[in-house]
């Protein structure tokens, strides 16, 4: 397990928490990191750019001069892409540049922006945030006291803190995220990383791949339950016991109730038959 000094806002080593390897001890994949940077960055353009085609621009549609017989170009509509103030051919129009990204890279990338983080020493736990007051001064004399070498910080809590928000949103190169709201290109753009130890210990537990001891058994055990009870059922009522039991029970057909046994019946006689 990673093991991390627990330390106050006073910078005093007040315990120690364990956390996962594989969230903060894995390999670096520096391949999922470029992807997903490169996802974020496209899914914050605003995609708002235009230019105005030939139909949109201002002027009127008649043609200036006629076809033939003036030694001039051929021209049809003063507002041609070819003449200045004409419309734009192919420029760009209104769109979204984000897209899909696997939900598998994004945790991978997470993972080793994570452990890059602990493998640099730049990762530091908190026993928690509670701030007296929301005052810009204090609370940047405390986090110099965590980690006096950084020149950014990325502060990640698990609840809402309107001191912790108030005091860090005026400090130049501090940003405050949720842990469910962490991102790769965050991590990755902040030299060190400050968790609170229930923050820490919710990223560790949620990005683990290892399954908690005693989960596949209770999964068996119930499927295991399950099948007996089909078992028994199936050697109480065989499937020729079925079907013996759907055949007694049918009902006769109409055709078979208005038919009687052993007699056909006779067709209608023609004209010359009754004569």
């Amino acid at each position: 397990m990673a093991v991390v000094d627990v330390r106050n806002l006073d910078g005093k080593t007040v315990g120690q928490v364990d956390l996962a390897d594989d969230v903060f001890a894995a390999r670096v994949n520096p391949h999922v990191l470029h992807e997903t940077v490169r996802h974020y960055l496209a899914s914050q353009r605003a995609g708002t750019h235009k230019t105005k085609a030939k139909g949109e621009v201002s002027g009127a549609g008649r043609k200036l001069w006629k076809q033939k017989g003036t030694g001039r170009a051929r021209i049809g509509s003063i507002r041609s892409p070819l003449w200045r103030h004409g419309g734009t051919v192919h420029g760009p129009v209104p769109r979204k540049y984000g897209y899909r990204l696997p939900r598998k890279v994004f945790l991978g990338a997470l993972r080793s922006a994570l452990s890059a983080k602990f493998a640099d020493n730049k990762l530091f736990v908190v026993e928690d945030w509670q701030l007296d007051s929301h005052k810009t001064k204090p609370f940047r004399q405390a986090l110099t006291r965590l980690d006096e070498a950084s020149r950014s910080l990325l502060l990640v809590d698990a609840a809402e803190n309107v001191n912790l928000e108030r005091a860090s949103r005026n400090i130049e190169g501090v940003k405050l995220v949720r842990s469910t709201a962490i991102e790769p290109y965050d991590l990755l753009r902040h030299e060190a990383l400050v968790l609170s130890r229930e923050a820490a210990e919710k990223l560790s537990r949620g990005l683990s791949e290892m399954e908690a001891p005693g989960d596949s058994q209770t999964v068996q055990i119930a499927n295991a339950a399950k099948s007996e009870k089909s078992a028994a059922k199936r050697a109480t009522k065989p499937e020729h016991a079925k079907h013996a039991a759907k055949s007694a029970t049918k009902k006769p057909t109409k055709k078979a109730e208005k038919r009687p046994a052993g007699k056909k019946q006779s067709k209608p006689k023609s004209k010359k038959d009754k004569e």
